[in-house]
């Protein structure tokens, strides 16, 4: 590795209304290394990226780009890229019906005419030599996702690149096209690139990294060569919790009744979206939790046990009779209910009404050519409304104009009018106030009483331990362990995390 410093920001700061992104923040990249950049979800990785390439201003701090000088100011993603800085998203954001020549110089230059068979013979030049393999004239659609990632970096670093950005460019991708990207990576660094890879892997960071770069909170946690920086101190660090400190913050454990009978059970589960194939039991009144850093799995998982995503393998069986799931509608017959992870997105239906929100589960059941009367949806919803302490002005109030935690309730309230047997929530939390918070925790203890099951997923460590029963731990989308009792601890899980056994006493 050569020790060149190609990027240098110094005491990057970026506030949004009411929101401190970043503080003070520094980052370095040498020439030809591949450095990681890692924390969870809101540490400020996102943000310190898009001042670095022009999105946003930063409101103060230095940037020094070799051959560029000191502070230099980037207003846009143009002049970032002018300035030699490429960045390839998690998302490809090419054209599949073009060839792979035609996207690698689409909006290159401002020639009228371009001379395809030109292009096409520096296409299939840069192609050879970073060893990528498909040719200039295949149709871009047709290839891997990874060969996809791949053109998209080749089109990125033919702009004379010399910082490169790789925003979770492995997420999509199978452990194959894992490797084939990361010898690109590699074939890079070699040839002087500076590369930022963006990663919820950790298996992954170690594999290809120098160094890793850990934020937190928008603030920087620390810079660490590779070769310092055990697993646990990598997750001690990302998590913000000293590991001797854990058993203090457990405030409540519930014993896993293993004399209730078992309400959902999987073996050998896999999904369409790169689920490895699991084992997975819930018993009646338990609640679980799946546990594990951002991007270990825990979503995908359950969408699987829902039917979300589509399920290529596996077994299903529910209270212990064979059940065949291949779409939501299957396991809502069944008396499961889904609160997903993105609200907006997959949860609330934002120009309807509260109340036809609320109703929206059971409409589905009883079927959309037998609605409910105006006086029996107004009922079920007023019903809802006052159990969950859900605040808007009627059950006509459009759905978008309530508060996120109110918001979240609703989508609960939808789930709970169906009478389940089984209810996942994941991160049913996020983005909510404190008292809002606990009012969920309350509820989701007092249905277990009740005798639902629930899976319960939340990035808040405390607030698993506090609500679980059994954590189930995962990492790079595999379940690697299993806690419960006394050894739901939060050093525990983080040792399960770091494949440390033989510390869960």
């Amino acid at each position: 590795m050569k020790n060149d410093i190609v990027l240098s920001m110094r005491g990057i700061s970026k506030t949004f209304p009411g929101v401190r992104a970043l503080h003070k923040v520094d980052f370095t990249l040498n020439e030809g290394e591949i450095h990681a950049l890692m924390g969870e979800n809101g540490a400020g990785k996102s943000t310190l990226v898009k001042v670095l390439t022009g999105v946003y201003p930063k409101d103060s701090g230095q940037i020094n780009l070799a051959g560029a000088g000191d502070d230099v100011t980037i207003k846009s993603p143009q002049e970032a890229q002018n300035l030699g800085i490429s960045t390839v998203y998690q998302e490809i954001s090419l054209c599949p019906n073009l060839t792979v020549a035609e996207n690698m110089f689409i909006g290159r230059g401002a020639y009228r005419f371009v001379h395809w068979r030109s292009q096409e013979k520096k296409a299939t030049e840069i192609l050879r030599k970073l060893h990528i393999p498909t040719t200039a004239t295949r149709q871009l659609g047709t290839c891997s996702l990874a060969v996809q990632q791949m053109v998209a970096v080749a089109r990125a670093v033919d702009m004379e690149c010399k910082v490169l950005i790789l925003d979770e460019p492995t997420s999509s991708l199978d452990e194959q096209e894992v490797a084939l990207l990361f010898s690109l990576m590699r074939d890079l660094k070699s040839r002087g690139v500076g590369i930022i890879f963006i990663t919820h892997f950790l298996e992954q960071a170690y594999e290809i990294s120098d160094r890793i770069t850990v934020l937190r909170n928008g603030e920087l946690v620390g810079a660490y060569d590779i070769k310092d920086l055990p697993r646990l101190k990598l997750i001690s660090a990302m998590m913000g919790k000293e590991i001797d400190d854990m058993s203090e913050l457990l405030h409540r454990k519930k014993s896993l009744k293993l004399d209730n009978p078992v309400v959902y059970e999987a073996y050998g589960l896999s999904s369409a979206e790169g689920t490895k194939p699991f084992n997975f039991i819930i018993h009646q009144g338990e609640v679980n939790g799946f546990t594990g850093l951002l991007g270990s799995g825990r979503s995908e998982s359950v969408r699987a046990v829902f039917g979300a995503d589509r399920i290529t393998g596996g077994k299903i069986k529910i209270n212990g009779k064979d059940a065949k799931i291949s779409k939501p509608k299957d396991s809502m017959k069944h008396g499961i209910g889904y609160l997903p992870e993105d609200r907006k997105g997959d949860g609330i239906i934002e120009d309807l009404s509260v109340r036809e929100n609320i109703i929206l589960a059971l409409q589905v059941l009883k079927g959309f050519f037998r609605p409910f009367s105006r006086t029996e949806a107004e009922a079920f919803a007023d019903e809802y409304i006052t159990l969950l302490g859900i605040k808007t002005a009627s059950t006509d109030t459009p759905i978008k104009s309530l508060s996120g935690g109110n918001q979240q309730k609703a989508i609960l309230a939808r789930w709970l009018l169906t009478h389940p047997q089984y209810l996942i929530l994941d991160e049913p939390t996020r983005g909510i106030d404190v008292g809002t918070k606990v009012e969920i925790q309350k509820l989701v203890l007092k249905l277990a009483e009740e005798g639902v099951s629930v899976t319960f997923i939340s990035s808040e460590i405390e607030e698993m331990l506090t609500t679980c029963s059994r954590l189930i731990v995962m990492r790079d989308r595999n379940i690697v362990g299993e806690l419960k009792g006394d050894e739901m601890t939060q050093k525990n899980i983080m040792h399960t995390i770091a494949g440390e056994v033989g510390h869960h006493g």
